[in-house]
C-alpha cells in the first residue's frame, strides 16, 4: 500500500473504464498524468478533474504508447511532479473477438503492441522514477481472461497471460525494492470494447458484465488494500481455480458452449 496521495500515471485515460478510473482515483491524488488518445475526450477528464477536485495538478499526454517519442512525454510529464512518481496503472488495452485462423496477421501484431509490448516499455522507462518514491505501485491492468483461455479470444488471452506472467516476475525481482507490482484482472466491463455481438454473446450464455464505475471504484480499493493480484465476479474466482486443478472440466463446460460461441465469432468457419 502507498502513501494517501498519489502521483500518478494512467494510461488508457480517454476510454470508458481509463475514465471512470481517473475520476475515482482523484479524490487520493495530488498529482495526475492522464495518458490516451484522444486529446477531447482527455481534455472533458482534466475539466471533470477540475471541477471535482481544483486541487489536483493533472497533465495530458497524447499519443500512441508503442512509440518512443509518447513514452519520453510521459515521463516528462511525471517529472513535473512536486513529488515523486508512485502510482503507475499500465490500463490501456484493445481487443478484438475474432476466430484466431482468420484473423489478420496486423490485428495480432496490434494486440500484441498495446496490451502486452507497449506497458513492459512504459514500466521500464518510468522505473527510476517510482523508485525516488518511499513505497510505489506498479498495477498491470489485466482480465480474467489472463487467467482462462476462450474461444475467440486467443490473440488476446496471449497478452493478458503474458501481462500476467509479467507482472509475477518483475514483482519477484522488485522483492527487495520498496515497489510492488500487482495484477487487476476485471470479467467483462460494459464498454465500447465490446461489439454488439460479444454484448448479445455474453448476455445468451449468462455471462455477467460490470459497469465502469464498478470496476474503478474496486481498482481505488485494490490500491489501498493489499494482495498482489485482485479477480472481479466470484463465479469468475471459481472457474479460475477450476482451470488450474481441473482444466478438463473447464474445456469440457466450453465445448459444450461452443456452437453458440461461434455463432457471434466474426471470422468463424462453421464445419
Amino acid at each position: 500500500m502507498i502513501e494517501s496521495a498519489h502521483h500518478l500515471v494512467l494510461t488508457g485515460a480517454s476510454g470508458g473504464l481509463g475514465s471512470a478510473m481517473a475520476i475515482a482515483l482523484a479524490a487520493r491524488s495530488s498529482s495526475m498524468v492522464l495518458v490516451g488518445q484522444d486529446l477531447a475526450k482527455l481534455q472533458a477528464l482534466k475539466d471533470n478533474v477540475g471541477t471535482h477536485h481544483p486541487l489536483v495538478i493533472v497533465e495530458l499526454v497524447t499519443g500512441d504508447l508503442s512509440d518512443a517519442v509518447t513514452r519520453q512525454k510521459v515521463l516528462d510529464a511525471a517529472r513535473s511532479f512536486s513529488a515523486p512518481l508512485n502510482l503507475l496503472i499500465n490500463n490501456a488495452g484493445i481487443n478484438e473477438f475474432h476466430e484466431f485462423e482468420s484473423q489478420s496477421p496486423e490485428a495480432i501484431e496490434r494486440l500484441l503492441t498495446v496490451n502486452l509490448l507497449s506497458p513492459l516499455q512504459l514500466t521500464h522507462k518510468l522505473l527510476p522514477l517510482l523508485r525516488c518514491a518511499s513505497h510505489a505501485q506498479i498495477i498491470n491492468v489485466g482480465s480474467i481472461l489472463g487467467y482462462l483461455g476462450f474461444p475467440g479470444y486467443a490473440a488476446y488471452c496471449a497478452t493478458k497471460f503474458g501481462l500476467r506472467g509479467f507482472s509475477q516476475a518483475l514483482r519477484r525481482e522488485l522483492a527487495d525494492t520498496r515497489i510492488s507490482v500487482r495484477y487487476f484482472a476485471p470479467r467483462s466491463t460494459r464498454t465500447a470494447l465490446n461489439t454488439p455481438a460479444v454484448v448479445a454473446m455474453n448476455k445468451e450464455l449468462k455471462n455477467a458484465e460490470d459497469a465502469p464505475e464498478t470496476v474503478a471504484r474496486l481498482l481505488v480499493d485494490f490500491v489501498e488494500g493489499n494482495g498482489w493480484e485482485r479477480k472481479l465476479g466470484l463465479t469468475e474466482r471459481f472457474h479460475v481455480l477450476l482451470n488450474q486443478v481441473l482444466p478438463q472440466l473447464v474445456d469440457n463446460a466450453i465445448a459444450g458452449k461452443l456452437t453458440t460461441i461461434k455463432r457471434f465469432m466474426p471470422g468463424s468457419i462453421r464445419t
